[in-house]
């Protein structure tokens, strides 16, 4: 879905021969004649060397660098409100799901757009689409392109914006057994969607002053040969319109979902959010922690290129990018469902859905 820039997991690690080379310059020199004996000597280099790869094995694994096993627990330490439904927030990751892959142009994506816009409507807001167009990256055929837009009070003072991409990557590129299959997209691409889709259903509990706009956008990760493809291609397009033609009552603040279904939900600070909106990354984890939300964990892990570059780079939007990247979870040996056959909707959570649309709704009601 996006590319990965950086991982910091802020651990400081020291190859065995350097600690063999320091050890040698440090040991004596003299001795008896046993004790200077090559052979007894080769003998205790070997022991040192042992004793060091197991504490050095013993570190990676006390530090959590292999992979422990699932670690699927509650994203809260207490029971979320009953007004945000984990059944029901699934049930729309399952009914995206059920329309197959979503590649930007796609009959599936044409139908999804379609859904949407009933659902959006349905839910008070005011819906549109924000249309363009692009060339097949390998055969040069024109794509329709739509971004959606849903609109909730747009003359109150306060705006926020609340984004996703609802495209799918054409295959699961990463995946080791068929990267050409199929790729459905429960976690990258549905998981934010199917959080908004809930979210909107709370969002006539807001202050007075307090209007939000939902964009979709499309084109996240149009990408069919790494290196050569754009990403971002909805959102670049919707940063640009954004300051071509700024409106009068500009954002305040956006919050970027992506990737927040999985079953062991970590949420970590994503180092470009704090370069770019450091002030609203931390009150969003404040208000988790208020609220008990765990899998917000306040520390930086990532650095990712996101949907939130644009409207923060371009829009000069301060925008938080919330993503779980470890999917499911870090460690070596640790299964890897990113852009693989293995992101179905089984892999993901109600309970993380729904954890993240609590404190969502909850930070917008505290502006």
């Amino acid at each position: 879905m996006m590319k990965l820039s950086e991982a910091d997991s802020g651990s400081t690690r020291r190859g065995v021969s350097a600690w063999a080379k320091q050890a040698a310059e440090s040991a004596p020199r003299t001795g008896t004649a046993q004790e200077n004996d090559p052979a007894r000597g080769s003998w205790r280099w070997v022991i040192v060397v042992f004793a060091l790869l197991g504490g050095g094995l013993f570190a990676l694994i006390a530090g959590g660098l292999f992979d422990r096993g699932p670690d699927v627990q509650s994203p809260t330490t207490g029971a979320i409100p009953a007004q945000y439904d984990p059944d029901r927030a699934f049930g729309f990751l399952v009914q995206i799901c059920q329309l197959g892959p979503r590649p930007s142009g796609s009959e599936a994506m044409q139908r999804q757009q379609a859904m949407l816009q009933r659902y959006f409507g349905d839910a008070g807001a005011d819906v549109a689409l924000q249309t363009f167009e692009i060339r097949h990256p390998e055969d040069g055929s024109p794509v329709p392109m739509a971004n959606l837009i849903a609109s909730w009070n747009p003359d109150r003072p306060k705006r926020f914006l609340l984004c996703a991409h609802y495209d799918t990557r054409p295959f699961p590129d990463r995946d080791r057994h068929n990267k050409r299959g199929v790729f459905v997209g429960a976690n990258d691409g549905a998981s934010g969607t199917a959080a908004l889709m809930e979210l909107a259903r709370h969002l006539s509990d807001l202050p007075d002053d307090v209007g939000v706009d939902i964009v979709l956008f499309d084109g996240e990760e149009f990408v069919w040969q790494q290196g050569r493809d754009e990403y971002f291609l909805g959102s670049t397009f919707f940063a640009e319109k954004y300051r071509a033609q700024p409106p009068t009552v500009p954002y305040q603040a956006g919050i970027l979902l992506d990737m927040i279904g999985d079953r062991e939900l970590k949420i970590y600070f994503e180092q470009n959010s704090l370069r770019y909106a450091r002030d609203v990354a931390r009150s969003i984890w404040r208000t988790a922690d208020q609220l008990g939300v765990r899998a917000f964990v306040p520390r930086s892990r990532h650095r990712i290129d996101d949907d939130h570059i644009p409207l923060n780079e371009i829009a000069g939007i301060p925008t938080v990018d919330l993503i779980d990247f470890d999917y499911p979870r870090p460690g070596i040996g640790a299964p890897k469902y990113w852009h693989t056959e293995q992101d179905v909707p089984e892999n993901c959570s109600g309970e993380s859905l729904a954890a993240v649309v609590w404190v969502v709704h909850e930070w917008l009601k505290q502006q």
